[in-house]
């Protein structure tokens, strides 16, 4: 589904990312670990034609990223709070995401009523303009209007971020139900290990923009980045 080979980015002649090859499967639920500055949004910035290459190109499901439009349609993301029309109500950006990927008014309801709980009662109906929100509460919008269209490819920086235990216990529902059930290919980046690990079938460490670590998900993965990240020999 995605390819990634010979990708580099560089400012100044100073590399943040570095990856030969890397392939993510159709229906993969993918981890990016990594500590601040290890290349995570880099990544996910060239994977959604943010910025260009040094060298090198991703392919998302036979489409080069970096020199066609034609992965967008598929394709969906929430990676930060600029992704969000702050001077819109939820309810007006849910519309207007919708109406870019075809879906009309009733399509979006009919996906907006099945996260109610994930809501909580903050986010519709409030009559409030999305920049006044609180943080968590942004990012609940943003992670449900990239749901919006039945995509394929759903990439998530940071999503527990801010967001309360019961909110993260919600989303982690969500995303495994993406992949499992729903055959997406779902891409999270997280600081917090355990969350990504309930959630990634795959995880994959990056540092200093290379990939350390690719590891499918097992009952021994936690120990196994816990001690990466902590400098510990596993035994």
């Amino acid at each position: 589904m995605i390819t990634t080979s010979n990708l580099s980015k560089a400012y100044n002649n100073v590399q943040v990312l570095n990856i030969e090859a890397l392939e993510i499967p159709k229906g993969q639920s993918f981890g990016l670990v990594g500590n601040n500055g290890a290349g995570k949004t880099t990544y996910f910035s060239l994977l959604l034609d943010l910025i260009q290459p040094t060298s090198g190109h991703i392919e998302s499901n036979g489409v080069l990223v970096s020199q066609s439009e034609d992965w967008k349609p598929f394709t969906s993301a929430f990676i930060d709070e600029s992704f969000l029309i702050g001077y819109l109500t939820a309810e007006e950006y849910f519309y207007f995401i919708g109406d870019l990927r075809n879906q009309n008014k009733s399509d979006v309801d009919a996906l907006l009523a099945q996260f109610e709980d994930f809501f909580h009662g903050e986010i519709l109906n409030q009559k409030k303009y999305l920049r006044d929100l609180s943080k968590g509460n942004q990012k609940k919008a943003g992670i449900v209007a990239a749901l919006i269209g039945n995509p394929e490819v759903i990439i998530l920086d940071e999503p527990f971020a801010n967001l309360d235990p019961t909110t993260q216990i919600r989303l982690k529902g969500i995303i495994k139900d993406l992949a499992a059930s729903k055959g997406v290919t779902v891409l999270v980046s997280s600081h917090d290990l355990l969350h990504v690990t309930d959630v990634c079938e795959r995880i994959v460490v990056l540092e200093k923009g290379e990939v350390v670590k690719d590891l499918e998900t097992n009952e021994a993965t936690l120990k196994e980045l816990e001690a990466h990240f902590s400098g510990e020999v596993i035994a």
